[in-house]
């Protein structure tokens, strides 16, 4: 059984009447009449009854009509999919982000996708380190990454979608509190906690920056993740410093402070080089589009 027969059976059904029909169809009213034969021989089964006046459905043709008509539908709705999935407009779009950009960029991230890819639905993994995420994006096991640069291993490509300045993390009785603005000599003898990987993108910045102001911050204490990272200085363990979208998480015993040499640290959308995943490309379309920078853009 042909599709196209069945076409041709629907128009017919729905005209009882073979000329109209053939002339919605663009096609000849004797091939029309033709294709029509084939598919009642086919079924073994007469599905219209013909006279010089008039053309109506036997009952086999009425059922056949419903029939036909549920499975155009289906057929449309499969070359829709089809269609939407090789242009990057559907499928499953697996996200990993890293410490605090699940705070402060995925609700964004998320309302955009939802609003410009709404057949692209998402799964999140969150707190991820940028050595896993690039572990995961090569593997397969991810599809895109919002991760600190640099990119961990070969095959990754990048597109720095943020740039955050470093903030001071305090509890709220500590003596900085009283400062406005907090300079990094200003914790020379302070505790610090800091993130337990040793491939954590943010304690290398804050390392960096503090040799740059002239000492070596005295780790205290680590945490697994951003959340016990801020309790535990909450819990006045330590200070510790941080992307400013950590202040996205709010947590009662804890003050923000700006620094003025804190230097800043990048945020990049990250996926697979070479990968053949259409929702990829048409995702790192939608959000390069949309978050911009403050300072330069750079692919990797």
């Amino acid at each position: 059984m042909e599709l196209r027969h069945l076409r041709y059976f629907a128009a017919v059904a729905e005209t009882c009447h073979f000329g109209q029909a053939a002339d919605q169809l663009l096609v000849a009213q004797p091939a029309l009449s033709y294709a029509i034969r084939q598919l009642e021989d086919e079924l073994g089964v007469t599905l219209f009854n013909r006279t010089t006046r008039q053309v109506s459905l036997t009952a086999a043709g009425e059922f056949l009509k419903g029939e036909v008509a549920r499975i155009l539908t289906g057929v449309e709705d499969a070359e829709r999919g089809v269609r939407r999935i090789a242009a990057g407009r559907s499928g499953l779009l697996r996200v990993g982000l890293t410490g605090t950009a699940a705070f402060s960029h995925l609700p964004r991230l998320a309302r955009v996708l939802r609003q410009e890819l709404p057949g692209v639905a998402m799964e999140i993994q969150a707190d991820m380190l940028t050595p896993l995420q690039c572990e995961q994006l090569r593997a397969g096991a991810l599809d895109v990454g919002v991760l600190r640069p640099p990119a961990v291993g070969d095959d990754i490509e990048m597109r720095t979608i943020d740039v955050e300045p470093l903030v001071l993390a305090v509890s709220a009785d500590h003596r900085l509190v009283a400062e406005p603005v907090v300079s990094l000599a200003d914790l020379r003898s302070e505790p610090f906690v800091a993130y337990a990987s040793r491939d954590s993108a943010v304690n290398d910045a804050v390392m960096r920056n503090c040799k740059r102001a002239g000492f070596v911050p005295h780790r205290e204490h680590s945490a697994p993740g951003t959340a016990v990272l801020l309790a535990l200085v909450a819990a006045g363990f330590g200070v510790a410093v941080l992307p400013a979208s950590v202040r996205a998480l709010p947590l009662q015993g804890i003050v923000f402070r700006d620094l003025t040499d804190g230097g800043s640290i990048e945020l990049a959308l990250a996926w697979r080089r070479g990968g053949d995943n259409p929702v990829v490309d048409a995702v790192v379309t939608v959000l390069s589009s949309v978050f911009e920078p403050v300072g330069h853009e750079e692919l990797i």
